[in-house]
Formats: C-alpha cells, sequence, structure tokens
C-alpha cells in the first residue's frame, strides 16, 4: 500500500520536460502531453533595473521598436548560449509555463549542436539548473532531429540528418544509437535574413529590420528558381534621404542575396558525406537524406541539394518540431534511448 501511495504520489508531482532552446525559437515538450511552447526565443528586459518585461511572442512583438530603457535581447546565438542571465529567466518562465505544481523540479532534456564544446554544455547545464530543473541531460540535436522523424536510429543503419536551425545547420550520420560523423557550421535562418538586410542596404540604400528580412525569406526566399517568380514590398528607413521607404523586391534578387549561405550548407553537406564510411554511404545512397529544422523550409531547398549531391532528399512534416519531438521520445523512454544522451 505504501509502495503504491509511493508512486501515485511521485507521479502526480513529476514533470519531465524537453527543451529545444534554439536561437531562433524555444519549443518545450511535457511527457504526457506533447508541445507546450513554441516561442521565438526572445526576451525584453528593463536596462535600469534588468527586470523582466516580455518574454517570447509578446517580446518579439517589441523588437526594433523600444525606447531607450527597454532591450530586446536574444539569449541564444550560433545555437548556444550567448547571454547566460538571460537565458536563464527565459528558461525558467517557458519551465513555469508548463508545471502547474511550483513544488517539484522538473528532470529536463535539452537539444544542443552537435559541435557543442564542454564549457559550452556546462553553461546550459547551469542554466536549466538555476531555473529549476533538478536534473539535466543533453542530446544533440541531430540526433533529436533523427528520433523525431522517424529513423531507424538504434539499427545498423546509416542515416543522414541535415537540421538548419536559427544559428546552425547540423549534419549528421547515425547508426546504432551514435553520431558516426557530424558536420555543424555556424550558418542558418539568422545568417540569411543578415544577407537580405545587407542586399537591401547595398542595392537600395534601405535600412530593414530583422523582422522584415525574415518576412522577406520566408514569403520569397529561394535557393533554386521557382516556376513563377514572386514579389512582395519591403519598408524600411532611406540610408540617404532618412526618411520611411517601401520597394518592390523579386524573388530573383532574394535569391542571389541568399547565395553565400546556401552554398556554405551545400559545401557543409558534401564534405559530411565525403567523411561518411562507405557502407553508410551505400545506406544513405538508399534511403535518402532527411532535412529538418525551420531553415529547411527555404522555398527550393531540398531540390538545390538533391541537384548537388544526386541523392533522394526529403523534406521532414513539420520539420519546426522534428527536434524537439524526438527528445520528447527520449523522454518516453529514458531506458531504451539512455545511449544517445550526451555524456557531459
Amino acid at each position: 500500500m505504501g509502495f503504491s501511495f509511493l508512486s501515485l504520489f511521485g507521479g502526480m508531482f513529476s514533470n519531465e520536460i524537453a527543451i529545444d532552446l534554439g536561437t531562433a525559437n524555444t519549443l518545450v515538450y511535457v511527457k504526457g502531453k506533447g508541445i507546450l511552447v513554441r516561442e521565438p526565443s526572445v526576451v525584453a528586459m528593463s536596462k535600469s533595473d534588468r527586470k523582466v518585461l516580455a518574454i517570447g511572442y509578446e517580446a518579439r512583438e517589441m523588437m526594433g521598436k523600444t525606447h531607450a530603457d527597454v532591450e530586446v535581447i536574444r539569449p541564444m546565438r550560433d545555437g548556444v548560449i550567448d547571454d547566460d542571465e538571460v537565458a536563464e529567466e527565459m528558461i525558467r518562465a517557458f519551465i513555469r509555463k508548463v508545471t502547474k505544481n511550483r513544488l517539484t523540479r522538473p528532470r529536463v532534456i535539452v537539444c544542443v549542436p552537435s559541435g557543442v564544446t564542454k564549457s559550452e554544455k556546462r553553461i546550459i547545464n547551469d542554466s536549466a539548473e538555476h531555473a529549476g530543473a533538478r536534473e539535466v541531460y543533453l542530446i544533440a540535436e541531430p540526433m533529436a532531429a533523427a528520433l523525431g522523424v522517424g529513423l531507424p536510429v538504434d539499427q545498423p543503419i546509416g542515416s543522414m540528418v541535415i537540421d538548419i536551425g536559427g544559428g546552425t545547420t547540423e549534419i549528421a550520420v547515425i547508426s546504432l544509437s551514435g553520431i558516426v560523423c557530424d558536420t555543424s557550421i555556424r550558418t542558418g535562418g539568422d545568417e540569411m535574413d543578415e544577407k537580405i538586410i545587407q542586399y537591401m542596404r547595398s542595392n537600395y540604400n534601405l535600412l530593414i529590420g530583422e523582422r522584415t528580412a525574415e518576412e522577406i525569406k520566408c514569403r520569397i526566399g529561394s535557393a533554386n528558381p521557382l516556376k513563377e517568380e514572386l514579389k512582395m514590398t519591403a519598408k524600411g528607413r532611406d540610408l540617404i534621404a532618412g526618411i520611411p521607404k517601401a520597394v518592390e523586391i523579386s524573388s530573383e534578387e532574394v535569391r542571389e542575396a541568399l547565395t553565400e549561405p546556401v552554398r556554405q550548407i551545400v559545401d557543409a553537406v558534401k564534405l559530411s558525406l565525403e567523411k561518411t564510411p562507405p557502407e553508410l554511404a551505400a545506406d544513405i545512397r538508399d534511403h535518402g537524406i532527411m532535412l529538418t529544422g525551420g531553415g529547411a523550409m527555404l522555398k527550393g531547398l531540398a531540390n538545390k541539394l538533391r541537384d548537388e549531391t544526386s541523392l533522394p532528399v526529403n523534406l521532414a512534416d513539420d520539420p519546426l518540431t522534428c527536434v524537439v519531438r524526438g527528445t520528447g521520445i527520449v523522454l518516453d523512454d529514458m531506458e531504451r534511448y539512455h545511449k544517445v544522451l550526451l555524456r557531459k
């Protein structure tokens, strides 16, 4: 009787959480409940007293529109924590959002880039613990992405995943619950946005914000020529006259702006394929490459990679959530998947 009561008591008060702590977005999965948080990794703070004013969507709405005492911070850079204090506040806020009971400290698995350093692991671990986690485990993003799309990671079969996030592109070949070879480059969606900002400045003397650049990328950005090329109006500030200005921009121009980051991703994929052992390379030829992450949604990117590698390239269903769904799978069956967790 005592044992069953304790089990029930533990079940009522235990919280198990998976966090995909991304440069652009943070997603939180709760065991038994699914994905409960899907918000931008953005925090708005008061400069005078360092008080948090808003987190997530609310903070993102303030980007580029604040007065002198409000600072909008993105605490993640290139897939890892850039500002410990702000990241801790953000993690704490998201944990609070999904845990009704404040008495218990949850067990947390956090996704990290495969090229993460020891010191970066320690910062992520400490931030999660200070934010209220009881135990912290880490998992490499490409491994989580592979699990999220249902690849047979624990079998002696080579699976290749390309996870394109906001700050990094992670390319990994996985077999027998481990990453056989991986390539991690600090090029992702943010770099694409930056190239669009630079293009608009150089070609139109127009200064646009991050949010406008992201909208251009999502709406008319592409890696390959489109069947029907698109146009949209971009609004910003004229750098010469100093007044608001709007210009029409085409998908051909945006594709030109994105040439460099797309080329970096293609080259990294080719490099990863060169490092792949021949037996696993044969598996990849048979089963193809899986494309995940928000950056994978760039129009024509899968086709571009297909043309460049002569291999089948498939875009995952709901690529934005693959990583957190895969981490949730590990959380749901830690006994089976403990081998995929990283050593700290």
